[in-house]
């Protein structure tokens, strides 16, 4: 099954250039579109990321190929010239190896060769957060800078660090931001203790109260309500969740000088009550160290596959 919307649904246009496919591929749905000359994205859709079998990366392949199948033959006039597919996990950009990906299966994946050979077109292959930076910078919240942090505060805590409008990508570990150590515990999924996405992800608030209460709470976005309504339990798990993510930020804003943070993903909807109290406690941890301006992202889910069209438009 899938679900498929016009560009307007994109809230951006990539600009006039060369007609190229794009493809973000999730652990459990993938976004395929094809750009025309006009940068809009024609029959943007999700569909399911197939189940994973013995040998994942060629068969995800074969599913985006048949993906675009569908799209040629819906736009036969539109013929693209280029690919861009982005995935999460470990990636290494430039040689095009999915490094790991726990939730698709993969182990140094040479993703971009076996598309290339399947396309028969240049294919752009990289990490999915770094992508929505590019489109956050490019297109979305980051525009007027070009030192950006990006975070994508959801499940877990992605992120990306563009340096000169460019992203650091270290062989693809770099911009691991939920995965830096802020406290001695709890456990992360990662397997190493104190992560930041383990105190202050959308999933970990909610788990966090739940695990203090025994009551389930409908996401973070209840846990931070029953904390303005004077619920103590929720207060101190959004409280800890705050204070970690401005810690985290700030480490960053020492190493880093970013011009900017772009906060998206579900987190990012809280408004206020996470921006106008990471703003403060980020501005009390600092000194002589420029503070970044905090910016929601624009794109939100759909900077990914913007990114993926940027970037197989470089290679036309």
């Amino acid at each position: 099954m899938s679900t498929s919307s016009s560009s307007r649904g994109l809230g951006a246009s990539i600009g006039a250039g060369a007609p190229v496919l794009a493809f973000d591929v999730g652990g459990t749905d993938i976004k395929s579109a094809l750009f025309d000359a006009n940068g809009e994205a024609l029959s943007l859709r999700r569909t399911p990321t197939p189940a994973r079998g013995a040998d994942p990366a060629p068969a995800l392949v074969e599913e985006l190929a048949r993906l675009a199948d569908e799209l040629r033959a819906e736009h036969p006039t539109v013929i693209a010239e280029a690919v861009g597919f982005v995935v999460p996990g470990i990636v290494d950009t430039d040689a095009g190896i999915g490094v790991y990906a726990s939730n698709l299966g993969w182990h140094d994946a040479p993703l971009r060769s076996i598309a290339t050979e399947r396309f028969g077109l240049p294919v752009a292959f990289d990490h999915d957060v770094r992508s929505a930076a590019k489109a956050e910078h490019e297109l979305g919240g980051a525009r007027a800078h070009d030192d950006v942090v990006v975070l994508i505060i959801g499940t877990g805590i992605a992120g990306a660090v563009l340096v000169g409008g460019i992203p650091y990508t270290a062989g693809g570990y770099a911009g691991e931001i939920g995965h830096s150590p802020i406290a001695d515990g709890p456990e992360c999924a990662c397997g190493a203790r104190g992560c930041l996405e383990a105190i202050a992800s959308a999933g970990a608030i909610a788990r966090r109260y739940a695990a203090a209460t025994g009551t389930t709470p409908d996401g973070a976005k209840d846990v931070i309500a029953r904390a303005a309504a004077g619920d103590e339990v929720a207060a101190r798990v959004w409280n800890e969740a705050l204070d970690a993510l401005a810690l985290a930020l700030a480490q960053l804003t020492a190493m880093f000088a970013p011009e900017a943070v772009v906060i998206g993903g579900g987190l990012s909807r809280a408004g206020g009550a996470l921006f106008d109290e990471l703003r403060a406690r980020l501005t009390a941890r600092l000194s002589f160290h420029r503070m970044p301006a905090l910016i929601p992202a624009e794109l939100e889910g759909n900077a990914g596959i913007l990114g993926a069209a940027l970037r197989a438009r470089e290679l036309t």
